[in-house]
């Protein structure tokens, strides 16, 4: 019996493997993306594998300069596609996205509180607070971070307080006597707060005996504090062990802060998976995904986050350290703009090596460009040295590196004594309770 712990593994919807020039090869399918049977295929895979959750992220804007070179944040409502692959399923959790910052409360408690019950008890909620997407919700510009993580801490107050106003056990269903429910039983929740007024109660009952798990997408300062408060899950960018081991630790100790035990604030980072047969077609698959990058519209992104024109670098000379510009007082993404500096403090990069890094071409999430040995030695090695508590795949550059990850690299890992051979329990929260 191995003493190892056990991880939480989840698997992204968003058809990562299809960004760059992936979806231009001939077995992408990127023609069924905005069906649900694409999801559900992903979904039924990850659930034979025995997996927690599958995670579908989600923005509220278009940007058409990305969309022009591929299907970029174009996608189907994230909840509407859970429910559809729900319906498809039977064991593995779903995992949807849903904004504190331009959505109703009680809207969100209702179709959150509607998808548990169409699942069965496997619903998730990713609560994000976005970055942009203002403009399409009648706001004249972003709220700051803190505003927006202080209506995102009262909007998930008021979202759990009327899952609450309308209890499981109000149902009576009693035929004989006439009572369908104790009314008594289902009481308003008068919130009258700083960012929100909502009455109630929710005209939906809560699920018997299965809450419903929250997710935080976030690692800034204030996102940290905020999920040490809530979240279940932690899902964050780590590109390397030591930034993973940090927030591990600092998650930790604000959780104590917060009156709750650090185990029960689980951190998933996101994990970009190029896999191959050899170390070698690895590489090649991850140079012909990101082969015809948009040079000119990382430049912008890199001077947009930390404030560095490379427009004019020459080829030969390293970015460095002392290339870098004092900080920005309120860059659009904190997170991603400290984990760029960050690279640039501890790494001396050419310009061609830096616009690969996955702190340019992603959301600096940690990268695995090899074998299934690679992929499970790091996977291991990490959670060995308490970095995490598990982790959300995201398998790129072609369909095969998902196939391998869950023919091959979940079937190690099990055989490790890191993650279940099958499942205990049927809803997401009881996932969740493996340790």
């Amino acid at each position: 019996m191995s003493t190892r712990k056990q991880l939480h593994i989840g698997m992204s919807l968003a058809p990562t493997w299809l960004s760059g020039d992936a979806w231009r090869r001939a077995d992408s399918n990127i023609e069924g993306i905005f069906s649900a049977d694409f999801a559900v295929d992903i979904a039924r895979r990850s659930e034979a594998a025995h997996l927690d959750f599958v995670f579908r992220p989600d923005v509220s804007y278009l940007p058409l300069e990305v969309l022009a070179t591929g299907s970029g944040f174009a996608s189907l409502d994230p909840t509407v596609l859970l429910a559809a692959v729900a319906r498809e399923t039977s064991r593995i959790g779903l995992v949807t996205t849903v904004s504190t910052t331009f959505f109703p409360p009680y809207v969100v408690a209702r179709q959150l509180q509607s998808l548990h019950w169409i699942s069965n008890g496997r619903a998730g909620w990713n609560i994000v607070t976005a970055l942009q997407g203002h403009e399409n919700f009648g706001l004249q510009a972003m709220p700051s971070a803190e505003e927006r993580y202080a209506r995102a801490a009262e909007f998930t107050q008021v979202v759990l307080r009327l899952w609450d106003s309308f209890p499981h056990e109000a149902l009576l269903i009693d035929r004989q006597n006439g009572r369908y429910a104790d009314v008594a039983q289902v009481r308003p929740i008068d919130h009258d707060g700083t960012y929100l007024r909502v009455r109630g109660p929710l005209n939906l009952p809560a699920f018997a005996n299965a809450r419903i798990p929250l997710i935080q997408a976030g690692a800034s300062d204030t996102g940290r504090d905020f999920a040490a408060s809530v979240a279940d899950l932690v899902f964050a960018p780590t590109p390397d062990k030591a930034a993973a081991l940090e927030l591990r630790r600092d998650l930790s100790r604000r959780a104590e802060r917060h009156g709750r035990s650090p185990q029960d604030v689980r951190l998933l980072p996101g994990l970009s998976l190029y896999l191959a047969p050899s170390r070698k077609a690895a590489h090649e698959l991850f140079m012909q995904t990101h082969e015809h990058v948009d040079k000119a519209r990382k430049l912008a992104s890199i001077k947009q986050m930390i404030g560095l024109d490379l427009s004019d670098w020459p080829v030969d000379r390293p970015v460095g350290a002392t290339d870098l510009p004092p900080p920005a007082d309120n860059p659009a993404s904190r997170t991603h703009s400290n984990l760029l500096r960050r690279l640039i403090e501890r790494e001396s990069l050419y310009l061609e090596q830096l616009l690969l890094r996955p702190e340019v071409i992603s959301a600096a999430h940690w990268q695995v460009v090899g074998t299934v040995d690679d992929a499970v030695e790091q996977i291991l090695d990490w959670a060995d040295a308490g970095a995490i508590d598990g982790f959300i795949a995201a398998p790129g550059g072609s369909f095969g590196s998902l196939q391998l990850f869950l023919e091959q690299v979940v079937p190690r890992l099990v055989e490790a004594g890191v993650f279940r051979e099958r499942y205990r329990g049927s809803t997401f929260a009881e996932h969740l309770e493996d340790r």
